[in-house]
């Protein structure tokens, strides 16, 4: 029986590169991983003693000394604290400004008219870090989520193994991925610091503002105020959270059909418009200068928005 040197060749070359991409694959995957580590534990490296990680951590989350959020512009520090970024004063005010300076330039320049600056300055500068802000507590809130019952059952096993429960909770805060790695070692800490277990799973509560680890905040305080088996309650948690997670997923997937909807209908008019601006830039001729064709633009465009306001309330469904 013969065989084709080239042809082996060719297998030994596949079967190099395979092997070395693996290898490669291998690496990233477990340089990703150390990555994942929480920014707690980060944090925790660069700092000595308790009181001083405890004061760290919440400045960097937008608290104060008493870890409490700041009492102006309520609504805006609930985001920065839900958000969970490192809250750097004068750094976001600076990116603000400087968004704020290209959406006015881009306003003044593009529309030809210098009075838009203020306008695309307060969109951009203002308007674009409260969106960003949105984005990443809603992207947050969806990872608490889903990382919620696994933690649920790194307790119960560390509670029926016979550990405390801040042990159980330190264990959550070393060996899970942000956000809720995080969390929870903020609420070891600050347990370590002297706070109740009531107060640091409350205060826990307050910076996630999220309905599941409400919850558990609520089975926690109850435990602590009336007894009880605190593993069962927990498995019990860990299982209505796990339940309530799938039905925001079957509400999700509902919903997608009217999400399709409004986005079509809403960039269907300026696709057209688009279309036509560019193969027939005459095509409206002067009647686009037109002062009632320009209120009759705007009226639609409210309208549009109306609308989808309307279709945005039908389809939000909040569990």
């Amino acid at each position: 029986m013969k065989f084709d040197s080239h042809l082996v060749f060719l297998i030994l070359v596949f079967a190099a590169v395979f092997t070395a991409g693996q290898a490669v694959i291998g690496l990233v995957s477990v340089a990703t991983q150390k990555r994942k580590v929480n920014k707690r534990l980060k944090v925790a490296e660069k700092i000595e003693g308790v009181s001083a990680l405890v004061m760290e951590l919440r400045k960097q989350r937008g608290l104060n000394a008493d870890g409490e959020r700041g009492k102006r512009l309520r609504w805006l520090s609930n985001l920065i604290v839900a958000s969970g970024l490192p809250y750097t004063p004068k750094k976001w005010g600076i990116y603000a400004i400087l968004a704020g300076l290209v959406g006015g330039m881009a306003a003044a320049i593009g529309l030809k008219n210098p009075m838009l600056f203020p306008v695309g300055f307060l969109v951009l500068g203002v308007g674009g870090p409260l969106f960003y802000l949105k984005q990443v507590v809603a992207k947050r809130a969806k990872a608490l989520g889903f990382q919620l019952p696994q933690a649920l059952e790194i307790i119960v096993r560390s509670l029926e193994a016979g550990h405390p429960v801040p042990t159980a909770i330190n264990l959550v805060g070393r060996e899970m991925s942000d956000p809720i790695g995080s969390e929870f070692g903020m609420a070891s800490d600050e347990i370590a610091y002297g706070a109740t277990m009531e107060q640091a799973v409350a205060r826990m509560a307050e910076r996630c503002q999220h309905p599941d680890v409400d919850l558990f905040a609520a089975t926690v305080r109850l435990q602590e105020r009336t007894g009880g088996n605190l593993t069962g309650l927990l498995k019990l948690n860990a299982s209505t959270v796990r339940e309530r997670h799938k039905m925001r997923l079957k509400i999700h997937a509902a919903s997608s059909e009217g999400r399709a909807s409004a986005m079509i209908l809403t960039s269907a008019p300026f696709v057209a418009m688009g279309f036509i601006m560019i193969s027939s830039p005459h095509f409206y001729g002067d009647v686009i200068n037109e002062p009632m064709v320009k209120w009759g633009l705007s009226g639609l465009g409210v309208w549009m928005f109306i609308g989808n306001m309307v279709m945005r309330r039908m389809i939000d469904l909040r569990l």
